[in-house]
């Protein structure tokens, strides 16, 4: 491409342009090469398996199951419990659950949909509630349990929790700012069996980060914590919360993590809720969504990452658009709908849990479905009349309902609620017009990247792209 070709594209189209056109130099445009996704970041792909897993089932056959933490015996919300729980009801076992431990936190960054500060807040949950919750989960699903904050570490109870949780059945990991990680904290992780955290990192540089993070030096602290981690054994995910800020730092961001030795690389697409409702000025644009994800969906291609994007749920809408393009034909029930590596995945395999009980499809979805000290979660996760909506893609209204992609995407009910005050209406940051709704000549919506960033690989692009697949 031409300095005076680059010149046609905002910053963010270069920056997708630039990731296909490594990617087709490296031989990726095949339509073979499925987005990253199925494999949840959280689990090991390979080495050998840890004696303390055996418990979780199975036996040992050398390295680990792809889609394993624990051996082939491991997968999250496919033990037993989940499978007679899915016979019993006919509901999918949540898979994952992220759990709030303490909200109190160490740093007061601008996008926190918590709002957390450093101090008390009263009617965390005990110890004991906590245990008490863990029995309960153990009883319908063996979930990979993300014990966040707030600042996790902050609670000085959490190798309780977690041993709790391991016993239970349940794999524990931690989802950290990485700035109270000591040398002791590291060893902790290690002899407690964490395989994995997560850390956040927002600029590629410390003066924005700490800027954005409301404390200066935290991240030179987040790399060192990154650092202890890895020198115990400890893999770490990274994590970007992304805003107009940083959106064209992306490309630096994932070379950073990479140089860092991270394995896994999730940018998060800001919902504007808790104290990120200040941040609206500076969400994406949904024309600057549908970039972000398209360099994405590119990048991932070549990245030695596990490279998902997260509240991001269009992902898989460009991702099947794209595939397309490529020449693959694989059909929607090959990418298994209901598994992993759907769009919205809140209430259906994914739910969250805040520090005083509340349960919700997720830490962004405002809205209190139980508690967990009056209501046992299961019943919760079972009964809630929005758990069920939202598990039936039928009901989606607006564009999310008339879209041929609704099964793979089905838009962000949390941005759905937060703009509209209805969960199940269209997702207000998605650019697609669904075929059903075009009028005749209307644009689809979506990023066409120009001709000279297809090259002579794709010369037939605009004939190619033509017959989006009906994936509901």
């Amino acid at each position: 491409m031409t300095n005076e070709q680059q010149m046609e594209l905002t910053p963010l189209q270069r920056m997708a342009a630039a990731a296909r056109d490594e990617a087709a130099a490296a031989g990726k445009l095949t339509g073979k090469a499925k987005p990253q996704g199925g494999h949840p970041s959280w689990v090991p792909k390979v080495g050998k398996r840890p004696e303390w897993t055996k418990k979780l089932g199975g036996k040992p056959k050398g390295a680990l199951h792809p889609a394993s933490v624990a051996g082939r015996g491991y997968r999250p919300g496919g033990g037993e419990a989940a499978k007679q729980y899915k016979e019993r009801t006919g509901i999918q076992a949540p898979r994952i659950i992220a759990w709030e431990i303490t909200r109190s936190c160490n740093l007061s960054c601008e996008h926190c949909r918590a709002a957390a500060e450093f101090g008390y807040y009263p009617g965390e949950l005990s110890l004991d509630e906590c245990k008490a919750v863990i029995d309960n989960i153990a009883s319908i699903t063996n979930p990979i349990l993300i014990l966040t904050g707030g600042e996790p570490f902050m609670r000085p109870d959490i190798w309780e929790i977690v041993d709790y949780a391991r016993e239970a059945g349940c794999m524990p990991v931690i989802g950290t700012n990485g700035t109270t990680i000591t040398p002791e904290i590291a060893q902790k992780m290690a002899e407690h069996h964490i395989s994995r955290i997560s850390i956040s990192l927002d600029f590629p540089d410390a003066e924005r980060h700490d800027a954005f993070r409301g404390q200066q030096g935290s991240f030179d602290d987040a790399v060192r914590g990154i650092k202890l981690a890895q020198e115990h054994g400890v893999g770490v995910q990274v994590n970007t919360t992304v805003t107009k800020k940083n959106a064209e730092y992306l490309e630096e961001m994932h070379d950073m993590v990479r140089g860092l030795d991270a394995v896994a690389f999730h940018p998060f697409l800001l919902v504007p809720t808790g104290r990120g409702e200040s941040l609206r000025e500076v969400e994406l644009t949904p024309e600057e969504y549908e970039e972000v994800l398209t360099w994405a969906y590119y990048k991932q291609k070549t990245s030695p990452l596990h490279f998902k994007p997260t509240d991001a749920p269009q992902y898989y809408r460009i991702s099947h658009q794209r595939l397309r393009e490529e020449g693959d034909t694989s059909t929607a029930e090959e990418y298994g709908l209901n598994a992993m590596t759907r769009g919205c995945l809140g209430g259906i395999s994914f739910v969250f849990i805040s520090h005083v009980g509340d349960v919700q499809p997720c830490g962004y979805f405002d809205m209190q479905l139980g508690n967990v000290k009056e209501t046992p979660f299961s019943e919760i996760w079972t009964n809630s009349p929005v758990f069920n909506d939202l598990r039936d893609f039928s009901k989606l209204k607006g564009k999310c309902g008339a879209c041929e992609y609704r099964g793979v995407c089905g838009g962000c009910r949390a941005r759905a609620l937060s703009a509209t005050g209805d969960y199940m209406e269209e997702e207000p940051y998605c650019s697609y017009v669904p075929r059903s709704l075009r009028k005749e000549g209307q644009d689809d919506g979506t990023l066409k990247m120009p001709a000279f960033a297809l090259g002579a690989l794709c010369p037939d692009a605009d004939a190619a792209c033509e017959g989006d697949g009906d994936v509901r």
